[in-house]
């Protein structure tokens, strides 16, 4: 009553088989297209960021002051291949992890 019949429309003929490679190109265009702005946009900086990372962790060097994942600041003691021995207070030492440093902070930042 309310609703009405729906109908299909009738199918496009088909195309030839020899169908021109131009035509398949313009069609993956926009993918392609979709890709190469998401390399520069998404892609191409977050390997950048990582790169600058790990330079940084690399050139840690006694006596730095760095700011852990935790939010805790430190100043560096002790290094090792994979973990760091920081000093958070007169006397107090953890260790961390080299990966857990995410900046080095300018020296006499922390008094």
């Amino acid at each position: 009553m309310f609703i009405s019949e729906a109908f299909a429309q009738a199918a496009p003929a088909a195309t030839a088989a020899g169908d021109s490679p131009l035509s398949s190109l313009t069609g993956m265009l926009p993918l392609v297209l979709m890709f190469v702005v998401l390399y520069f946009v998404m892609i191409r900086p977050q390997m950048k960021r990582a790169k600058e990372t790990k330079a940084m962790i690399d050139a840690l060097a006694k006596g730095d002051e760095v700011v852990t994942a935790g939010g805790m600041l430190a100043k560096v003691n002790k290094l090792g291949e994979t973990f760091l021995t920081v000093e958070v207070a007169n006397g107090v030492e953890i260790q961390v992890q080299r990966t857990a440093v995410i900046q080095v902070l300018p020296k006499g930042t922390i008094k």
